[in-house]
């Protein structure tokens, strides 16, 4: 076993200490100024204020029972009855439309052409309101639903060599555990099929072949799962942990957590879900490791690594608790044929007439019963222009951190600034890449086939660490098309290429992903091929938070050699021969109409600030995923957009 650094156990401070304990050092400051005005709050169940020279919490964070219980409905979806609200929604969205109201109709404003917004302008277009979308973009709608591909609404040009081929920028996978917009999907009669999480075999059975690859260990996801020792060991866990799996520590450490609520229904598990933000509410997911579960940091970094933790330790434990469960082998994915923006096709062609393109919001004015947007335009066609327009009521569905540089005169509640302002969005980065075969599902026979194909030896070569590394043998398979990588690119891939030599045995998966400790952490291969092609689109790296800033500092050219270098770390070097010179790329922080990836909250703001969010401003509604307890899915969006919707409807 390799020696340890100095990590908690040596008695010196660690960065994570450090860290939080400035943290909690600011955080007692903060609570001292507001001094005895918390204590007072109705509802508080914490301790009397503290004195002004105690630096205690006048109130335990996050104990306000009536704050807990809202954001517990909203994780459930839940009115103030505690009743189900998605068999409305759905009712609404699929079949039967917003009620009747005996209101007279009104001018509606949209602004954002994502999910929330399309859905939301067809709802009241059908209930008999007049409304319009205005769009930043000048050609897609769609939002964080983006898809590489050629055609489509916005008649994009082949991203790839092989002009078949299509691979996803933002959402690729779909759980079944979201009734409206699998059911949205069913309505459009969009077909859907299996995304497979976990590899599967030939039959769609799971195999786990995929790879582990982190601290110069590469083992089978299976492997691990049988004796995780040797990964376990690398990082230094306590004996206890060594035989433990990162995803059994994880569900072990978060089981006492989820019998709060598990097995109950009605009011008692709303309760169960408020008792849990109550208790965890302002704790990140870090804290929550190391002070309830007792983890040490040496197991926290397995977990992290292995499980998909370390980039958001920071960020809210609710946030990553409610992922966990949802982002697992026991959860069904679907995703759709040709790629989920034929789902943004769809909802865009029900209300394309009612969408302004190239209308970025640049002010926003209000009265009791009015509302004016005045936009300006990209300048695409060489003319920038400006356009006012006026309503009855507006839904506003950009992201928090985009509104932010929105004026909006007179100025909005105190509580919704401050939510503009504070609300937590988070990067997320996609690097992938092109292959003209789909080299994951070899056995050893077809590399050996195929590489003997380029040059005789070339098998063995790789074989032996002894093929060229100067880039020569880039996309050197004959089913390689021409013309897509520069000479002086071959310098880069080299400079970049796999830090190993070694070359592992055949992946011989479908679908599924591998995880690293290299930059590029997490990798996916396609789970279908696409029809007509023999080749397929890698995801070589999809990272978050801090893991996928440092890929946002470079420029998209720049990721491609790093990404295929760090594919060759887990999958060997001879992966080359099969690139076709072609990425794509997607920063979700750098996007000038997302802002980030999502609104990944950090400890306290659900409490906080989440009323906040989605709270009515006179003429003034807010929808998008980032005003639901779902961020970053369709589904929140969907569920933004029905209740705007009525809140417009029957206001």
């Amino acid at each position: 076993m390799t020696s340890k650094p100095a990590g908690p156990s040596s008695g010196l401070p660690s960065r994570r200490t450090v860290i939080t304990g400035a943290a909690a050092g600011a955080a007692a400051l903060a609570t001292t100024a507001v001094g005895s005005a918390s204590a007072a709050a109705p509802g508080a169940l914490g301790a009397p204020a503290a004195s002004a020279t105690s630096l205690a919490p006048a109130a335990a964070p996050g104990s306000d029972w009536d704050a807990c219980l809202n954001i517990a409905r909203a994780i459930l979806v839940r009115d103030e009855q505690n009743q189900p609200l998605v068999p409305l929604y759905r009712d609404i969205l699929l079949s039967k439309g917003l009620p009747r109201s005996r209101k007279a109709p009104k001018k509606v404003l949209v602004v954002g052409a994502g999910p929330a917004g399309l859905t939301a302008a067809h709802l009241l277009r059908s209930a008999g309101h007049t409304v319009t979308v205005i769009e930043a973009n000048g050609n897609r709608v769609g939002g964080r639903i983006k898809t590489f591909r050629k055609g489509g609404h916005e008649n994009a040009k082949a991203p790839f060599a092989d002009p078949k081929q299509y691979a996803e920028a933002g959402a690729m996978r779909i759980p079944d555990s979201h009734p409206l917009v699998t059911g949205l999907m069913d309505s459009f009669d969009l077909k859907r099929r299996r995304f497979y999480l976990v590899d599967v075999d030939t039959e769609g059975r799971p195999v786990n072949r995929t790879w582990i690859h982190v601290n110069g260990i590469r083992m089978r996801k299976a492997d691990y799962a049988q004796k995780p020792q040797a990964i376990n060991r690398s990082f230094g866990v306590p004996a206890e942990f060594e035989n433990k799996t990162a995803a059994t520590i994880v569900r072990e450490a978060f089981a006492p957590v989820r019998k709060e609520f598990e097995g109950k229904e009605g009011r008692e598990l709303v309760e169960g879900w408020a008792r849990v933000i109550q208790r965890y509410g302002h704790w990140s997911m870090f804290r929550f490791l190391t002070e309830a579960a007792k983890l040490d940091e040496r197991t926290i970094d397995l977990i992290g690594t292995v499980e998909n933790l370390t980039s958001r330790l920071h960020l809210a434990f609710v946030h990553s608790f409610i992922g966990a469960s949802l982002i697992s082998p026991d959860t069904a994915f679907f995703e759709l044929p040709d790629g989920t923006a034929t789902l943004a096709d769809a909802m865009y062609a029900r209300v394309k007439d009612l969408v302004r393109l190239d209308r970025r919001a640049a002010r926003i004015s209000y009265e009791a019963d009015s509302v004016r947007v005045e936009t300006v335009s990209e300048g695409r066609n060489g003319k920038v222009v400006r356009e006012t327009f006026t309503g009855d009521r507006a839904i506003i569905t950009v992201p928090f951190s985009g509104l932010r540089h929105i004026p909006v005169t007179p100025l909005l509640s105190y509580g919704k600034r401050r939510a503009i302002t504070e609300i937590h969005y988070d990067a997320a980065t996609k690097v992938l890449l092109e292959f003209s075969r789909r080299w994951w599902e070899f056995e050893e026979k077809e590399w050996k086939t195929e590489l003997e194909k380029i040059k005789p030896g070339l098998y063995e070569a790789y074989r032996l660490g002894k093929a060229p590394a100067d880039g020569s043998l880039l996309g050197a398979h004959p089913s390689v098309p021409r013309g897509h990588l520069p000479p002086n690119q071959r310098v880069h891939y080299a400079a970049y290429r796999a830090t190993a030599r070694n070359q592992p045995e055949a992946a011989h998966v479908i679908g599924g992903g591998s995880v690293t400790d290299n930059p590029n952490r997490f990798m996916f291969q396609p789970s279908h091929p696409v029809e007509g092609s023999a080749g397929g689109v890698v995801l070589a790296s999809y990272s978050w938070a801090d893991d996928a800033l440092k890929w946002d500092s470079l420029d998209d050219d720049e990721r491609y050699p790093h990404a295929l270098g760090g594919v060759q770390d887990v999958y060997g070097q001879r992966i080359e021969v099969f690139y076709t010179g072609v990425g794509a790329t997607q920063s979700w922080m750098r996007d000038p109409y997302a802002y980030g990836e999502a609104s990944v909250l950090l400890p306290g703001q659900h409490t906080e600030l989440f009323a906040d969010v989605r709270s009515v401003e006179g003429p003034l509604h807010f929808a998008g995923c980032h005003t639901s307890i779902k961020p970053a899915w369709i589904e929140g969006a969907l569920e933004s957009a029905v209740r705007s919707a009525l809140e417009v409807h029957t206001g």
